[in-house]
Order: structure tokens, then sequence, then C-alpha cells
């Protein structure tokens, strides 16, 4: 096997979705450090989870955002949720932009693929409760869940610098830690 077919081979592509939509998203701001501390091989694209509502009478004709989500997460490698936590789940945008990667029956974009869930929130416990739930989804999408490290983080406004850069480097480290176990399981 040639040395460009071998180089070729090593480069993953994961696509990341934040739970929120907020233009200053502390779970958007942790994608963006990942992509900065992704693994020299894997190459991170953030998603859009801006979506029509789900509505099964819309899967016969796919609404082109949910299309191009749908086809962009069924082409990566794995996957990185990372999400707020409203009323100790996770946000609604997310669950909205599950439920058309889950469908139409048959069709679950999310079965057999290696998802990192992470999430900031404002609190100490971070998104612990939110991921939780999100978690036992993704087990019922028989997604191929990275379970350590786990990236509970917060309290937000303290995490990131004006500029969106990890205040801290152990968390830092964490991050690094949790995409090399990402990319493990996409290998």
């Amino acid at each position: 096997m040639g040395l460009a077919l071998i180089a070729e081979l090593s480069n993953m592509k994961f696509v990341a979705i934040s739970g929120s939509l907020r233009k200053d998203s502390f779970n958007t701001k942790l994608l963006k450090v990942m992509q900065e501390l992704a693994p020299e091989d894997v190459q991170i694209e953030i998603l859009s989870a801006a979506l029509p509502l789900y509505n099964q009478d819309d899967e016969a004709s796919y609404p082109a955002p949910a299309k191009a989500l749908k086809d962009a997460v069924n082409a990566a490698d794995a996957v990185i949720l990372s999400t707020p936590e409203y009323n100790r789940s996770y946000s609604g945008v997310l669950k909205n932009a599950i439920d058309w990667l889950s469908r139409p029956y048959g069709s679950n974009s999310f079965a057999g693929k290696p998802v990192l869930v992470a999430g900031v929130s404002i609190g100490r416990i971070g998104t612990a409760v939110g991921q939780s739930h999100l978690k036992q989804v993704m087990v019922y999408l028989d997604a191929k869940l990275v379970g350590q490290p786990e990236l509970y983080l917060g309290p937000g406004n303290d995490l990131f610098t004006e500029d969106g850069t990890l205040r801290d480097d152990s968390t830092r480290e964490l991050v690094k830690q949790a995409l090399a176990a990402l990319a493990a399981r996409a290998g």
C-alpha cells in the first residue's frame, strides 16, 4: 500500500452539532476549541442544528437543511454532540436534530456511529443530568458512545476567554483525551 493511500485512510472526518443556537453559545465555543485541539489526522466540521421542527409527514420530501445534516452525519467517521442543559435534559434544538437524523424508520444515522457527548452550562456540574438523558437516547439509537472521559464542563462564564479560548490547561487536556478516545472508536 502506498504512503499516499495510508495517509488518506488515516484522515478522519468528524461532524459536531451544538445543541444551542445562541450567538455566544458556550457549547458552540467548545466545538470550536475541539476543532483546534483535534488530533492531527482528524478534521471537525461544525454543522447547524437550525432545522424545521420534525414532522413525520415531511419525511417523504425531507427539508433541505435536514437532508444536508443527515448526509453529513452519514458520511462522517464520528459525531460530537454538545448540549446545554435545560430543565435537567438536553436541548429541544438537539432533540429536533436527533429526530431528523434517526428517521425515517430504518435509516437511523447514529446506528453503529461513534459518538462523543459533551456539554457546557453556567452551573458547576456542567450538563451532567442533560448528558445522562442524551446518552440514554444515543444507546437506544445504537450509537457507539465514548464513555470516558466525560465532558461535564462549567461554569461556562469562567471557562473561556473573550476570544473563546479555554482558560484552563487541565480542561484543554481533558478535551484532547476525549477527542483521542473518539478517534480510537472511529479508527
